[in-house]
């Protein structure tokens, strides 16, 4: 048979001579299970010989289904969120979905920027949407819950509980930061808290309290970063600085790494060393942190794991499987020791602080 510019499941079907019917199926990443693997592996050979390129989304929208996922991002710039996506496509493709991005960083206002966001995906008939953006009590986001929309939320909350999520195990992952400080012989520490807007920036404040009371300690500082970036960190950390004579620390944690860079750049501006004067510890371990210098201490949290099963449990929610849209599920992080932290000079020397409380 010759190849036709345009080639068709017919004519798949008449060069194997088989029925058009087989062929669909074998092409539909829903119902390929149904045909016998060696017949499935002379369609995709046959396939490939004609050129054939199934049509996914006509074949979806023809069963009144767009087999489209909508997903919102805050800043595809941060090195956090490519892995996520990676799990999120690699979850969508196993069942012949595809992911509809789009990324909030712009700079209109991030209520109107997501809002506009929803609307388009909404007109391209999306299933269910993926929410990495989310703040605590976002008005647009209840109301798109009060829609009907299926929606489960990415390394975040509303705050209310409302919504399935995917997150990381923000307490435990401050408990592991404060303790291997403290472990170093650390008594004085700070934090550079994310925006309490976020869940994330509220989680991980509160862990980090709670895992200083239970070493019988309390925060030597507490400064909130304006956001999750360099700059803010930079910032914040001059604020630490200024009030470091009156409340000294020998250690720092931030709330993610990107806070964690731009307090080490006001560091050595100031002709500190880290680890040597500071310690440093950073949240997320994103990609190349061991290229950094010195290489940061952070709290590994599980990104691709977080994308993954985010698209699961809403392929789950859009089957109307039971419970599946009342679940949270929260990924035990773990803690990458690296250069950034070290003993504090004085615990070196052998100095009287107190000792380890466990």
């Amino acid at each position: 048979m010759l190849r036709t510019s345009n080639p068709t499941l017919q004519d798949v079907a008449q060069h194997l001579g088989v029925h058009k019917s087989t062929v669909s199926r074998a092409m539909d990443p829903a119902r390929r299970h149904l045909v016998k693997a060696d017949l499935l592996s002379r369609v995709e050979a046959a396939a490939k010989t004609l050129g054939y390129r199934p049509n996914h989304a006509a074949a979806a929208l023809s069963r009144g289904r767009s087999k489209t996922i909508g997903v919102l991002l805050p800043d595809i710039t941060n090195p956090v969120f490519p892995p996520i996506l990676r799990g999120i496509e690699d979850a969508l493709d196993e069942e012949g979905y595809f992911a509809l991005l789009a990324n909030t960083s712009r700079p209109e206002s991030r209520s109107h920027a997501i809002e506009q966001a929803v609307d388009r995906m909404q007109a391209q008939r999306v299933e269910g949407f993926l929410v990495a953006t989310a703040s605590r009590d976002d008005v647009w986001l209840d109301a798109l819950r009060q829609s009907g929309a299926r929606i489960v939320l990415i390394n975040r909350t509303d705050g209310r509980g409302h919504l399935p999520a995917v997150i990381s195990d923000d307490m435990l992952g401050m408990r592991l930061a404060v303790d291997h400080l403290v472990a170093l012989g650390h008594r004085r520490i700070a934090h550079l808290a994310g925006p309490e807007s976020l869940s994330t920036g509220m989680a991980r404040r509160v862990g980090f309290e709670q895992a200083l009371h239970n070493h019988g300690l309390v925060a030597a500082q507490v400064v909130m970063a304006r956001a999750y970036a360099i700059e803010s960190g930079e910032q914040a950390m001059q604020q630490l600085l200024a009030a470091r004579a009156k409340q000294p620390f020998t250690a720092v944690v931030a709330a993610n790494d990107l806070i964690a860079l731009g307090a080490m750049q006001t560091l050595r501006a100031a002709g500190l060393n880290v680890p040597a004067d500071i310690s440093i510890v950073g949240h997320n371990d994103m990609p190349l942190l061991d290229q950094v210098h010195p290489p940061l201490t952070s709290v590994r949290i599980q990104h691709y794991e977080m994308g993954y099963k985010s698209a699961r449990l809403l392929l789950d929610a859009l089957r109307e499987r039971p419970g599946s849209q009342d679940a949270t599920v929260m990924l035990p992080p773990q803690l990458r020791v690296r250069g950034s932290t070290a003993a504090p000079v004085q615990a070196a020397r052998g100095s009287t602080a107190a000792p380890f409380q466990a």
